[in-house]
């Protein structure tokens, strides 16, 4: 058998994720978004980050606030509820991010394309679009079978893939549901991926429902159990969204000053996941766990 990859969080983003990485998060959209791991990025004051992502909600603009990140490859920074991420906004009015403009699609192709081993990938998206002014990773190119003009979309291949999911087993194994957004190709083009789990499990149980791994244990680097690991963002099946907390951040992150007072509560003194579950309060976990189960039809894998 492997040895078991379980450990805590802490020791995983010291250990795969030095300075000057490019890691790719938020890649289940509005789901699953790995703030727990984004906050063990802030604790240990990693610097000089690429951060790669289509819609990570308020997730980069953390790092970023926190002075982590050198430059964004991605379709969208902000607050879905509110709209602006402002340290995102005063990054780039200070000149001080690098900016890789992308669409979802784009984004998606370039980590199809990390995944496959193959250095693009050809798509007709993005074409008479400004995107290329901003992203030189954008060519277009004639097709060599119909002569179609093409958007040729450089592969983007991740130092680390930091992946939240319902539940993994101590090898690595990860079962995940829901929209799964660009998971599955960022994990195979990246170089290490460090899986946050709600549960941890048996490798029988993940074993007996194989259509939901969503990466195999032998790609996966670190499993770090910790529930609540996504929230605010919703976890399908364990807790819903938490709105308010998207509103409380767009005021609670206005000014630097008013940030750095953000961070000092929900993530410079934040130990690990009970002293995180102990600040958002038993009542307010309550209110957002799921209330009506709709559970998927059973298949048979029998022979």
């Amino acid at each position: 058998m492997p040895d078991s990859k379980l450990m805590p969080l802490s020791t995983a983003i010291q250990r795969f994720l030095p300075d000057e990485s490019s890691v790719a998060m938020g890649l289940s959209l509005e789901s699953l978004i790995p703030f727990a791991a984004a906050h063990e990025i802030i604790r240990q004051r990693k610097r000089n980050l690429c951060l790669i992502g289509p819609i990570s909600d308020i997730l980069f603009d953390q790092i970023i606030g926190a002075g982590c990140v050198r430059q964004i490859k991605a379709a969208w920074v902000g607050n879905v509820i509110t709209g602006s991420g402002y340290n995102f906004r005063r990054g780039i009015e200070t000149d001080t991010l690098k900016i890789e403009d992308h669409s979802n699609l784009t984004l998606a192709m370039a980590l199809r394309a990390g995944a496959m081993g193959v250095s693009f990938m050809p798509t007709r998206t993005a074409l008479g679009s400004d995107l290329f002014k901003t992203n030189p990773g954008l060519k277009t190119m004639t097709c060599p079978f119909t002569s179609d003009r093409l958007t040729a979309v450089a592969a983007i291949n991740p130092d680390v893939a930091i992946v939240h999911v319902q539940r993994a087993d101590k090898y690595g194994n990860a079962n995940s549901w829901g929209n799964l957004g660009v998971t599955r190709d960022a994990c195979l083009a990246s170089r290490h991926v460090i899986i946050t789990a709600e549960e941890i499990v048996s490798p029988t149980l993940i074993s007996a429902d194989p259509n939901r791994v969503i990466i195999p244990g032998f790609r996966v680097n670190a499993v770090a159990h910790f529930p609540w690991g996504a929230h605010p963002s919703p976890v399908p099946g364990y807790y819903n969204r938490d709105h308010q907390v998207f509103i409380d951040y767009s005021n609670e992150s206005k000014t630097a000053m008013h940030f750095a007072k953000w961070q000092d509560r929900w993530v410079d003194n934040i130990s690990g996941h009970h002293a995180y579950m102990d600040l958002l309060g038993h009542e307010r976990m309550a209110g957002l766990a799921i209330k009506h189960h709709v559970f998927s039809e059973p298949v048979d894998y029998g022979y």
